[in-house]
């Protein structure tokens, strides 16, 4: 063997010797989980509950950064422009991951910007009204609506998220026409709904669930095939007379491309460690979420979601 073929060994095998010590030594410092909305959303709730549990499984801390803007976007360019050194992940969902490539066409990353960690919740989704509007019933609701075209509002955390879906979805199953209002999150929407600002949100469970227990909004329809333990009186999409209303969705874990596979699967075990844990499944019992199944732990499975996902919601966002 000639000398440029005994250095290029040796360079290839000091490669794969820092790589094998980088990951046995991570993580060495606190973890950066980038959430593309407002604190106190679903997506927020649930990373927050997530990284807890990570954190304590990797021996760090996973410190939350909340970036809001186009529907989640601003915040997954951010997370694609980092390092692929495992210290910087974000929580996405069907909305920042698949429907947000046919929202905005000229996005500054791709599907393949990503590496999929693990799905980390189930999430239901719920049309919830400012307490004192005058329907009662989703029936009652699509007539009001009829009556006054454009003048109902809803909600939802952003043109391109999971909430603007719930949106789209409902007002699609049911043939009306209502104006969408965008925020930088979950949480100011339900504020407004609360405050009598707007006439209602398209939420997640996780975020509008104990503002319906509560009566602050009141619960109209889940988008569920099953009622939810912690709104039993909340009626399913079927019950409710619109059965074509479907929303259920998920949240997973992201890193940007080139995180090397052994920081991926550190990563992967942590996150399944955590949505196993009792602190999670309680937590998650509360919020009307979903811990993956046993089989639906692998980076594979988000990144099928994600494919899946795409296709779905750019056939449904190109409906007039």
């Amino acid at each position: 063997m000639n000398l440029f073929g005994v250095r290029l060994l040796a360079l290839v095998a000091a490669v794969s010797f820092a790589t094998c010590a980088n990951a046995q030594d991570f993580p060495n410092h606190p973890i950066t989980m980038i959430v593309p909305f407002a604190a106190g959303g679903t997506s927020d709730v649930v990373a927050r509950t997530v990284a807890e549990q990570m954190g304590l499984a990797l021996g760090q801390n996973i410190v939350i950064e909340n970036i809001g803007g186009a529907g989640g976007s601003t915040a997954l360019a951010k997370a694609a422009r980092a390092a692929p050194d495992g210290y910087t992940i974000a929580i996405g969902n069907a909305g920042t991951n698949a429907a947000s490539y046919t929202i905005y066409p000229d996005l500054p990353f791709t599907p393949d910007s990503f590496v999929p960690i693990a799905m980390v919740a189930k999430t239901f989704g719920i049309i919830a009204l400012r307490k004192d509007f005058p329907a009662q019933s989703v029936k009652e609701f699509i007539t009001y609506a009829k009556s006054n075209p454009g003048k109902v509002n809803l909600g939802h955390a952003g043109v391109g998220s999971s909430n603007y879906l719930i949106c789209k979805s409902f007002v699609q199953a049911a043939g009306i026409d209502v104006a969408l209002v965008s925020y930088r999150g979950a949480a100011p929407a339900l504020t407004d709904a609360i405050g009598g600002q707007i006439d209602g949100v398209c939420d997640a469970a996780a975020s509008v669930s104990q503002s319906i227990q509560g009566k602050l909004v009141k619960g109209l329809v889940v988008g569920s095939t099953v009622r939810l333990p912690t709104l039993p009186d909340l009626p399913t999409s079927a019950e409710a007379g619109l059965p074509e209303f479907e929303a259920q969705g998920w949240n997973g874990l992201f890193a940007p491309k080139g995180t090397p596979p052994e920081l991926i699967a550190k990563l992967n075990t942590a996150a399944r460690t955590a949505v196993e844990s009792d602190a999670v499944k309680k937590r998650f019992a509360d919020l009307s979420t979903v811990a993956p199944d046993a089989n639906e732990h692998a980076p594979e499975v988000l990144q099928q979601l994600v494919a899946r996902d795409v296709e779905k919601y750019h056939k449904l966002l190109q409906q007039k």
